[in-house]
């Protein structure tokens, strides 16, 4: 029987492992295994070097599909978050939700303060860790509350609404962005009030709201309905109280003392160029006009006579 060729054996090699849709043994297997031959590997070391391979890719694409699919803005990461401004309990809290203990046991994130505290920041930051310390593990859903009341109140009009609210609870964690932010009317209430019911107990939701409990009456509109979507909420939650000024008109406080202003540094030097004050100029001649000319005495008194002779006309006035 004849041996095949090692051409042969490597295109037969590359269509299984395309077939078994392997693309990083199929990229790295021949590298391998010269640094195996030199490395005197034994079979199974060379094999588990690729399968790691294998995994380690797949890992962080599941990783970044699941980043893509959570609608979570990236820019707003752990890295980026400043835990200092935001006070010690608050990033205690933090770091300990990191961990993700409290997705395993169905608990809820609510977090509170005044508009650009940072709330959005925080649980989106919370929410991408999530997914990569639990290596795809996790899934997160994030949207902005008044965008999902839409959502629910379409397919509640299509009777799709328990579907809807099925495929939501694919997701490990749902994240709620500014609830109350926007007034809704009963209906819309109504919807959120059913989804809020149906995830008690059985999966994670993150709220961040500009309200404390006692307004969210003007939420719900009705104290029943207010009394019942609290309870369910915080009975198995962390609360995030987040009491601190707007970052947003910090950064502009800072942007607006940093010189980003008509005496601003210029960009060769790094210097103030301030403007100079008017008596200089005035002094330089930087703003003198010039002088006015002033006609001859001749000339002078022709227009005068032109001007007494146009008055004396009827029927026709002249203005000077």
């Amino acid at each position: 029987m004849a041996t095949a060729k090692p051409t042969d054996v490597q295109q037969v090699l590359d269509r299984d492992l395309r077939e078994l849709h392997l693309p990083t043994f199929r990229e790295c297997y021949e590298t391998s295994a010269r640094r195996a031959e030199a490395e005197t590997l034994s079979y199974e070391q060379y094999l588990s070097e690729l399968a790691e391979r294998e995994c380690q890719v797949r890992r962080q694409n599941r990783i970044d599909r699941l980043l893509r699919q959570s609608k979570l803005p990236l820019d707003k990461d752990m890295a980026s978050l400043n835990l200092k401004r935001l006070g010690n309990k608050p990033a205690r809290q933090i770091r300990s939700l990191l961990e993700g203990d409290f997705v395993d046991r169905r608990e809820n994130v609510l977090a509170f303060g005044n508009p650009g505290s940072g709330k959005t920041h925080a649980l989106c930051a919370i929410g991408q860790e999530l997914i990569r310390g639990s290596q795809g593990q996790r899934k997160v859903y994030f949207t902005p509350c008044a965008l999902l009341v839409q959502q629910l109140l379409i397919a509640k009009r299509d009777l799709q609404l328990s579907r809807f609210i099925k495929r939501l609870a694919g997701y490990h964690v749902l994240i709620l962005d500014d609830l109350g932010y926007v007034q809704q009317d009963r209906d819309e209430m109504e919807v959120l009030f059913t989804l809020l019911a149906e995830r008690y107990e059985r999966g994670t939701v993150m709220i961040s709201s500009n309200l404390p409990f006692s307004k969210w009456q003007t939420i719900f509109k009705d104290p029943m309905t207010t009394a019942a979507a609290i309870d369910r909420l915080v009975h198995h939650s962390v609360i995030l109280e987040l009491n601190v000024p707007s970052y947003r008109l910090q950064q502009a406080k800072r942007r607006q003392s940093s010189g980003q202003s008509r005496d601003g540094p210029t960009a060769s030097t790094g210097q103030v160029r301030r403007r100079p004050p008017m008596g200089a100029l005035l002094r330089c001649g930087s703003l003198r006009s010039p002088p006015l000319r002033k006609p001859p005495i001749g000339e002078g008194i022709e227009i005068m006579e032109k001007r007494k002779s146009n008055c004396r006309r009827p029927g026709r006035i002249i203005v000077a």
